[in-house]
């Protein structure tokens, strides 16, 4: 074995996986046992051994981030292209949107682990953006942090990203400039980096899987904080053009300082900073009024398919700035990879908290056929502007449920 094949293992933190394929385990579940889980959802053989050691060296990363492709390196290229869209969340409610190619979320980023991504980010918005590759440990250049690992990339511009995708699993990318607003206008995408070896699938064969952004936005501040923006980068290209005017564009008008001493001194010289109330007034948090699953509410989010004794894998996504508790009716699911790490033992649940920033893998098994809800169980993440029901709520439908027997089908209701 050589020593990179070594190192992956080690850092999934993976046991032999000899001695246990074949073997033939009883129904029942002790806690801690995934193998005794694996028998009873599925009446099958062991495929293997699922990653329960520790290693405290697993988090360094596979490859060195600061490597370079070489000839014959895989290269996966992506054009992300950001502009204002109008978003309809729900008929009748629109919102003007940063959109990632025109889409929110914005367009899946699919790469096998090991394999080079490259992203041309083009900016053909006002304002100014990145992206910033969540979960990625790429290298530091390409972490996508405004005047922390590099200049904020302006209209017009188009930046290029190059990492390697590691570690697999699920991640998602965003803007990481402006994140209040930002974030919650729609710029936000899944990423997904494939294993080499999926454990998950080996232990839980599947063939469908869905992706879920879950995420949260107030409309009248994302309308206002967006006006606001366009007149000032309005007020700041008119500057541009005007010699006198660019004396003007200093540290201090954009909040820009070399350094903590370099603030502080400005500070003391008469500076005043952006968050002190004589420059925000009676400034307010964000009121959250719609709650939305790829950047839709009930009823148009998409609904999930499944069939009497399949396995699909849901991938959910903390892509706003809330936590929310996702519920289904009718079945426990395994919760399987956290941060797109396998967990160190499957564990039985239904209903699993998803908060900002984390993602968290789930196996459904087809076991009771019907229409279920998988909703978010905080009563406000299911609601329309304050009306039930709506918001971040999906349906597990049963292709084969009249088949089995039943004989309700779920109406559509936006009042109860």
């Amino acid at each position: 074995m050589d020593g990179s094949k070594e190192k992956a293992l080690n850092r999934r933190g993976f046991l032999s996986r000899a001695g246990m394929a074949g073997a033939a385990v009883g129904a029942g579940i002790i806690a801690g046992d995934p193998t005794r889980a694996w028998a009873q959802v599925s009446g099958a053989a062991l495929p293997g051994t699922w990653p329960a050691k520790f290693d405290p060296t697993s988090t360094e990363p596979e490859y060195n981030p600061r490597d370079s492709p070489r000839p014959g390196g895989k290269i996966h290229e992506f054009n992300i292209e950001l502009s204002i869209v109008p978003h309809e969340i729900v008929p009748g409610i629109e919102f003007h949107a940063f959109a990632y190619n025109k889409t929110v979320p914005g367009p899946e980023v699919r790469v096998p682990e090991g394999d080079w991504v490259m992203a041309n980010f083009t900016n053909n918005s006002p304002d100014l953006h990145t992206i910033h590759w969540h979960g990625m440990m790429a290298p530091n250049e390409m972490d996508g942090v405004p005047l922390g690992t590099q200049w904020p990339v302006g209209p017009g511009q188009t930046f290029r990203y190059l990492f390697r995708a590691q570690p697999s699993g699920t991640h998602y990318y965003h803007c990481h400039n402006m994140t209040p607003l930002h974030i919650q206008a729609g710029m936000y995408g899944p990423l997904i980096i494939d294993a080499k070896d999926d454990i998950v699938r080996r232990f839980f064969p599947y063939e469908r899987e869905y992706t879920l952004c879950l995420s949260e936005i107030d409309t009248n501040m994302v309308r206002d904080q967006m006006n606001e923006m366009v007149g000032m980068m309005s007020t700041m290209d008119a500057m541009t053009k005007s010699a006198s005017l660019m004396r003007e564009m200093n540290g201090r008008m954009m909040g820009w300082f070399y350094d903590k001493a370099d603030f502080v001194k400005a500070v003391k010289s008469g500076y005043v900073p952006p968050y002190m109330a004589s420059m925000t007034g009676m400034n307010q948090p964000p009121n959250f009024n719609f709650f939305m699953i790829n950047g839709k509410s009930y009823p148009m989010t998409d609904e999930m398919l499944i069939r009497r004794g399949e396995n699909i894998r849901v991938r959910l996504i903390g892509a706003g700035s809330m936590p929310h508790f996702m519920h289904l009716h009718g079945h426990d699911f395994w919760h399987v990879c956290q941060d797109g790490s396998p967990l160190g033992s499957p564990v039985r649940m239904n209903t699993i908290p998803i908060f900002p920033g984390t993602t968290s893998d789930i196996i459904i098994r087809g076991t009771n056929p019907g229409y279920w809800h998988f909703h978010d169980h905080s009563d406000l993440g299911t609601t329309n502007n304050g009306q039930f029901p709506g918001g971040m709520m999906t349906m597990l439908t049963y292709e084969d449920a009249e088949a089995a027997g039943v004989t309700f089908h779920p109406m559509v209701a936006v009042s109860s």
